[in-house]
């Protein structure tokens, strides 16, 4: 499964590629295989006179600040500006059913037989495969190939429910907070773990967005990375805001996270003085985070993405407003995040079920 490019790439009509970056791309060529017959949304942080020099052969739009700012308007106020968080502006102006971002440090990674590895290929598998959130099964996913569902696993459950979230992992620099890539300067990942799993209902993962995919038709409104970067008082903390909204509104309806394959290498450890400048509110706020999204219901008349995330916004304004501030202004961002996406998408992200 995590194997080479097939003869005729997977969904090909189906997916898109979304990178944010500020640099020229030459990191393509080396996806060059996987990702050639896909299209490609590149979302250009930082000078928006700069120009982004793209690898010939790809097919690509690439949107910079003044695109965002001419077809969003105003609402333009809701896209994070020199922080990677800006990528959403692509999440939002696909027409795709899924989508796949990466960060322009990664490369392609090699299984233990020296395999490269199709990172497009595995998250689609992923994707189209179900999720098993309500109850564990110990051979970790039963739909690859090789295993199954194991002895006292109930046949009530074994039809799954449909994967929302393929969360991805890098081998070579690990995906650290600036405190612990302080004290642990040259650790690297080496492990390579041949497995995929569903992170299980009321669970939250710390999602990383430097290699992922998602059904969009069915969270894609959920994909708000949040206010970040310039005049924001925090950074870095974009994926996981987004990781822990999409968690709970996917467990209250019914969807699934994988986590797992596929890997990708991670060549560029960023500063660790620097992302300690970004994430410092982040670090002492997580801990009210974290127990507020722990404690979160979403009423049952919430029965699409779109009303889950109005509701989450509501609860992040009253309960987390008394925390800083900032969550007032990034509860506000969220319902313009969502007013944005239905201008732009009209009659999409209203995907939603209830088990």
């Amino acid at each position: 499964m995590a194997g080479s490019s097939s003869v005729t790439p997977i969904l090909k009509d189906e997916l898109d590629i979304v990178i944010a970056t500020v640099r020229n791309l030459d990191f393509l060529e080396k996806w060059r295989p996987f990702f050639q017959h896909y299209h490609l949304i590149i979302v250009q942080d930082g000078d928006p006179s700069k120009t982004i020099k793209v690898p010939e052969g790809f097919d690509y739009e690439l949107y910079n600040r003044d695109d965002i700012n001419r077809i969003l308007g105003p609402k333009a106020s809701c896209i994070s500006f020199k922080d990677s968080a800006c990528r959403c502006f692509g999440f939002m102006v696909s027409k795709k059913k899924y989508v796949y971002t990466i960060d322009d440090d990664c490369f392609v990674a090699k299984d233990p037989s020296g395999k490269e590895m199709n990172a497009v290929e595995q998250h689609i598998q992923n994707l189209l495969s179900p999720s098993t959130p309500f109850l564990f099964n110990t051979l970790y996913d039963p739909y690859r190939d090789g295993t199954d569902f194991v002895r006292g696993y109930p046949f009530s459950l074994r039809e799954g429910v449909p994967t929302a979230v393929s969360h991805g992992l890098w081998l070579n620099i690990p995906d650290y907070d600036a405190p612990t890539q302080l004290v642990k300067p040259l650790e690297r990942n080496n492990r390579f773990v041949d497995a995929v799993m569903t992170v299980p209902k009321g669970t939250l993962f710390p999602m990383c967005g430097m290699n992922l995919g998602f059904n969009r038709e069915l969270i894609g409104p959920a994909m708000y990375l949040g206010l970040m970067g310039d005049g924001q008082p925090i950074g870095r903390y974009d994926d996981m805001w987004a990781g822990w909204c999409t968690k709970v509104i996917c467990d209250h309806l019914g969807y699934g996270v994988k986590t797992g394959l596929p890997y990708v290498w991670h060549t560029k450890a960023s500063s660790p003085f620097a992302n300690l400048k970004k994430e410092y509110k982040g670090i002492y706020w997580q801990e009210e985070l974290i127990p507020f999204f722990q404690a979160v219901t979403l009423p049952k008349e919430c029965t699409t993405v779109k009303k889950c995330y109005l509701e989450l916004s509501k609860q992040v304004r009253a309960k987390l407003g008394k925390v800083d501030e900032y969550f007032n202004k990034l509860a506000d961002a969220m319902i313009t995040w969502i007013q944005a996406w239905d201008e732009l998408n009209p009659s999409k992200g209203e995907a939603g079920h209830l088990n």
